[in-house]
């Protein structure tokens, strides 16, 4: 029963994640930040679409912070950080399909105190 629970929400987060990459690219001027939360780590990176490459990146595991909402900060106090080498100050924000609260949120929320445009 409980695998039948998680492959429902796994199909419905994926669901929410194609709608949203309909509507939002990413360009080298304007890249698209997608961040991936797992239950120990959360990752992101700004993608260029139209070339399909990656720009910059920050990862929780290397960083040494956890999936909540501190470590969130962190990370993107960290990407905002690289964004900035690479003289990127807007962004596209991709969720991810995840809802815009928490994690999600205090990652955004990061990104705009360090002056990255979202």
């Amino acid at each position: 029963m409980r695998s039948t629970i998680l492959k429902k929400k796994l199909a419905t987060r994926i669901k929410r994640k194609r709608r949203v990459r309909g509507s939002i690219s990413g360009t080298a001027d304007l890249p698209r930040v997608s961040i991936f939360k797992s239950n120990r780590y959360v990752t992101a990176q700004a993608i260029d679409d139209i070339n399909g490459v990656t720009l910059a990146a920050a990862n929780g595991k290397t960083l040494g912070v956890r999936a909540n909402a501190e470590g969130a900060k962190v990370l993107g106090a960290k990407l905002a950080e690289v964004l900035k080498a690479a003289n990127i100050n807007h962004i596209v924000f991709d969720r991810n399909g995840y809802q815009y609260h928490g994690v999600v949120k205090s990652f955004a929320d990061s990104l705009r105190e360090n002056d990255i445009k979202v």
